[in-house]
């Protein structure tokens, strides 16, 4: 029997969080195959994996003792590291908890579990419109489970199984609460995360667990451009504010007179600040006055090459002007295949950062996106509904520099890119380009990964799918087939055009041949095809 522990330190939550990586290791990939509908963009697991791993590197390498600072710094790096809607849930889950920890350096087995129930809060405010039989369902099981332990007067492991007891149970009930959920066999995989999550604190809390070697995921890289380059501001200078006893109106007023790509990010007594400077030593110089520093970083961004980036999933192409001066306003969209970047850059997106199914990218992309980016402000579009929650946190961290338009489909995007009109203002755009997105009727075809039914119909595994607004409407054996069959449920009677993007798999010829095909059956109908490039999805398909 292992030994109560009455009392948490660091060494704890940095064991807990090492343990929960361990697990999600092992798991991502089950997690991953309870995906509700039969196409290939099951990614809940990977992305709470990637978003866990950016935590177990900060929480594994900090400096830190106490339990709260080291659950901050957790909270910290699983915001900027949050993939997909899964990932940025688990990261308000992590700020909830360093929220119920902050000044402490050791906590009761009843602090931290009231920690963990505020975790659960934040990560349930996280959802505009929560439903039920979704993560959702499970994290207020949990909290219930960890509100009785807590009147117990439990140790923190007891807490924690009775966390996962109450929150499997609520799990078990998720097929009968979404039809879609019981239509596939399987209970919620966002659910299903969470207890991954809390079987490995515990698992790491006690000492046993193993695990593969953590890697920690996917490393952001930054290459530079030989050239020669000037900027006003070169110096990216970072730091933490501890004991902060300042007016944060009065901080933000002194360093926007100082700098550009001002980032603030307050916390219990802690300021974390971000700003491209060229008096570093001015900027630090004021500091002082507000509380202690630490965590003191200084880049050269000059010298660095930094104009100018790459990054392993974002791609940025400015205008030669952009080097000289900063727009107003641009557009930051995501898109997955070369055809679809360059269609977006040549309808007016200044950045492309690279995305969609089962490739969502971390909050952090879209922050480094706008601090090297031509503009003073941006308007995001995810073009993805699993990528809209971490657009939306990139905008709560950045504030007015960035909005967002909730596209959740590239045909959307690419309509609201067209309505984009840089000299206009701000909210113009965003009217226009809000109203844009809701002309287009779009899909998308894919190859079914298993066995399903699609309305009474057994769909075998290989066939070829088309789903719109995320449900499976229409399938066949041949491709063309399904394309038809989707650009006919798509239109209506005020349609007159369809465009057929197609992907990686096929070839020019091929996609001619089936566009020809199509437009021979809908004669009503202007078909024009486009190269996309996107992975696993032979065709997009948008309907004006």
């Amino acid at each position: 029997m292992q030994p109560s522990v009455d009392v948490i330190d660091g060494k704890d939550f940095r064991r807990m969080i090492s343990g929960a990586y361990s697990e999600f290791m092992r798991e991502h990939e089950y997690i991953n195959s309870m995906n509700v509908f039969p196409v290939p963009d099951g990614d809940t697991g990977t992305n709470m994996l990637l978003t866990l791993g950016a935590v177990a590197k900060a929480v594994g390498e900090a400096p830190d003792e106490g339990i709260g600072s080291l659950a901050r710094r957790g909270a910290d790096s699983a915001i900027m590291g949050a993939r997909g809607n899964s990932g940025v849930i688990l990261s308000q889950l992590l700020r909830g908890i360093a929220r119920g920890l902050s000044g402490k350096d050791t906590a009761t087995s009843a602090e931290v579990g009231k920690a963990f129930q505020y975790g659960v809060l934040y990560a349930y405010r996280a959802v505009a419109r929560p439903v039920e039989g979704t993560i959702l369902t499970v994290a207020k099981g949990i909290a219930k489970g960890t509100q009785r332990a807590v009147r117990e007067h439990a140790v923190f492991a007891d807490i924690l199984k009775a966390a996962i007891a109450a929150g499997q149970e609520e799990l078990r009930k998720t097929p009968e609460l979404l039809p879609a959920l019981k239509a596939a066999g399987v209970v919620d995989a966002g659910g299903q995360g969470l207890i991954v999550f809390l079987t490995g604190c515990l698992e790491g809390l006690e000492g046993r667990f193993s695990g593969p070697e953590a890697d920690f995921g996917r490393t952001l890289t930054v290459t530079g451009i030989d050239q020669d380059i000037s900027i006003s501001h070169p110096y990216c200078t970072e730091f933490i504010v501890k004991k902060f006893a300042a007016s944060l109106k009065e901080v933000k007023r002194q360093l926007e007179r100082m700098g550009e790509s001002l980032v603030l990010a307050l916390g219990e007594n802690i300021l974390k600040v971000h700003i491209h400077t060229a008096h570093p030593g001015a900027v630090l110089e004021s500091a002082i006055a507000w509380g202690t520093l630490h965590d003191i970083k200084i880049d050269n961004m000059a010298d660095q090459h930094r104009t100018t980036m790459e990054l392993e999933t974002v791609r940025t192409k400015l205008p030669i002007a952009a080097e000289q001066s900063k727009a107003a306003l641009a557009i930051i969209s995501v898109a997955a295949g070369d055809g679809l970047v360059d269609i977006m850059q040549q309808l007016g997106a200044s950045i492309i950062i690279a995305g969609g199914q089962t490739m969502n990218p971390p909050v952090e992309e879209f922050i480094t996106a706008v601090h090297n980016g031509p503009a003073e402000q941006y308007i995001i579009l995810p073009n993805n509904k699993n990528i809209v929650l971490a657009a939306a946190q990139a905008k709560k961290l950045l504030g007015e520099k960035v909005e967002v338009v909730p596209t959740t489909n590239v045909p959307q995007g690419l309509a609201a890119i067209l309505a984009f009109e840089p000299d206009s203002p701000l909210a113009a755009n965003l009217a226009r380009m809000t109203e844009a997105q809701t002309t287009v009727r779009a899909g998308s075809i894919t190859t079914a990964v298993r066995d399903s039914s699609v309305n009474g119909q057994l769909v075998p595994e290989g066939s070829y799918i088309g789903i719109i607004d995320g449900s499976v409407a229409v399938w066949a054996e041949e491709l063309a087939q399904v394309v038809s069959k989707l650009v006919k449920q798509l239109a209506t009677s005020d349609s007159s055009m369809v465009s057929l993007y197609y992907g990686a798999e096929l070839t020019g010829e091929e996609a001619e041949e089936i566009a020809e095909r199509l437009a021979r059956e809908v004669a009503e109908l202007e078909v024009e095809v486009y190269f996309g490039g996107q992975p696993l999805y032979p065709f997009i398909v948008s309907v004006e």
